[in-house]
């Protein structure tokens, strides 16, 4: 997704001009980047890191500061292929419980919630599939349908076995593989966000991957904000699919609230003709295989999490059961973009389209 029409940037009350203050850094495999326009102004003097009398841009920075130190923090425990991380060891335990962080337990909770959720269509387990597509790599290709057909044995995220009490987490099935790339990146937003808004942040978006948060609006103009500061939606554009000049379909209001796009175009390759994305079909192996192109979940705030695997669960299912999965849903909306070039969305969608 791509953030439109955010700028910042009025002359301040006191005569001083205040420009947003963005900072992008690498983790989860991708970029993150952080923009804060609204720091409360009771907290001008106070916070961690801070001096007295610090300037907006000097409180930002340090907030932005505290924000990547927790991404770095849950990449180590949620990577799997950081070594060491609770996944890598649960990965690589051979089926014996290992003690793990509680956020680490949260999190495979919510996976295995989704896993249900979807009759087993989005598993966590999908590991062993996705490490034989190698789709991070630099030559991904496609795999031996043999090793394939194996991999997907062990994909079941009832293998997951959570013992609440003494913190621990085992596989039953010592070949099952822990991938938390569908729902980490929606649950750390929310995480950040957080972290931002105790640090007195007021107006800023979070951009983890295709994950957006919003903080409040965009303000009347960057810097301290008071009771009396007008906030009006963020604009956040649609990427058009496969688009080299980041083009959008078109955009939606935000406030206070999470959009994430799932889409086949974000990482794929082509091989003998033939296209292959990187979002799987846990029963096959292969690419997931349905008439959508791309799947935008809004959501409330606090939600990315859910946004992130249900955008992920939508795309697998299709438009028509995801959008009848969103529709009985409280608080999310979607909207598909469709192979034919459609575009189809739930009722309470907003949505407006480029030109």
């Amino acid at each position: 997704m791509i953030i439109t029409q955010a700028g910042c940037g009025q002359i301040q009350p006191h005569g001083k001009a205040e420009e947003p203050v963005a900072r992008e850094s690498f983790y989860f495999d991708t970029i993150c980047q952080i923009t804060i326009y609204g720091i409360r102004q009771s907290d001008a003097s106070s916070g961690a890191g801070r001096e007295e009398g610090a300037s907006f841009s000097v409180k930002a920075e340090s907030a932005i500061a505290d924000a990547f130190s927790l991404c770095d923090e849950y990449e180590k425990l949620l990577s799997k292929t950081k070594e060491g991380s609770d996944i890598w060891n649960i990965n690589h335990a051979e089926g014996d419980p290992v003690s793990c962080d509680a956020r680490t337990i949260n999190v495979l909770e919510e996976g295995i919630a989704y896993g249900k959720l979807s009759g087993g269509k989005f598993d966590i387990t999908v590991g062993k599939a996705e490490d034989l597509w190698d789709f991070h790599g630099e030559s991904p290709k496609v795999p031996d349908s043999k090793l394939l057909s194996e991999a997907v044995r062990h994909v079941d995220y009832r293998n997951i076995q959570i013992d609440a009490d003494q913190k621990t987490v085992s596989l039953k099935d010592p070949e099952t593989e822990i991938d938390l790339g569908g729902i980490a990146k929606g649950y750390i937003a929310d995480r950040v966000c957080e972290k931002l808004r105790d640090e007195g942040v007021t107006s800023a978006i979070v951009s983890l991957g295709g994950n957006i948060e919003c903080i409040g609006g965009k303000p009347d103009s960057a810097g301290n904000t008071t009771e009396e500061t007008v906030f009006s939606p963020f604009t956040i554009g649609i990427e058009t699919p496969y688009s080299d000049r980041k083009e959008i379909v078109g955009s939606s209001l935000l406030m206070d609230g999470t959009m994430v796009t799932s889409g086949v175009y974000e990482r794929f390759f082509t091989e003998n003709g033939k296209e292959y994305h990187h979002i799987l079909d846990v029963k096959t192996g292969y690419p997931a295989d349905s008439d959508v192109l791309g799947v935008t979940i809004k959501g409330e705030k606090g939600t990315s999490g859910d946004c992130d695997a249900l955008s992920t669960v939508c795309l697998i299912l299709g438009s028509e059961e995801g959008k009848k999965l969103i529709e009985g849903m409280d608080g999310y909306e979607a909207l598909f973009l469709l192979r034919d070039g459609s575009v189809k969305m739930t009722s309470g969608m907003q949505f407006t389209p480029a030109g």
